[in-house]
């Protein structure tokens, strides 16, 4: 999707281990607390299982392990952020949400070229805000990798 300077971005900040990253409010379907995850075999290793959500069986991904960070590791405070892109739902195990807000689409700067390519592809780019940076992350990126993963 493509952004203008004048656009402004609702987001939602969490908590991986001791980073900050952000996604777009848009995507969040809900926030709920950790619930254990019943594994699948043979699944990849940063999707935790499944959860039963309301009759809805809802695939549950670390997104530290995702990322390349070290694995999750759930704690009552953790919780589970129900996004959708397009037709696909899918839950995000994160430590903790730590903030709502909104920017203009000219605060994002560029990802520094320090990362692979297909990392790359996942990070929209990085805001500065206050003693802290936060990465925006592109769930398209993160999705597309799932679909691929499963055919």
């Amino acid at each position: 999707m493509r952004i203008s300077e004048n656009d402004m971005l609702e987001l939602i900040a969490f908590t991986l281990g001791d980073q900050e990253f952000c996604i777009e409010v848009v995507s969040v379907r809900e926030i709920r607390s950790w619930t254990p995850a019943t594994m699948l075999p043979h699944s990849p290793d940063h999707v935790r299982g499944v959860i039963n959500l309301r009759g809805v069986v809802l695939p549950v991904m670390d997104l530290a392990l995702r990322l390349g960070l070290a694995p999750a590791e759930p704690s009552p405070g953790s919780v589970i952020i129900v996004t959708q892109i397009g037709s696909q739902i899918v839950g995000l195990l994160v430590d903790l949400v730590s903030d709502i807000f909104t920017i203009s689409a000219e605060e994002i700067h560029p990802a520094p070229d320090v990362s692979k390519s297909m990392d790359r592809e996942q990070i929209r780019g990085m805001i500065p805000m206050d003693e802290r940076m936060i990465c925006f992350l592109q769930l398209n990126a993160l999705f597309g990798a799932i679909e691929s993963e499963a055919a």
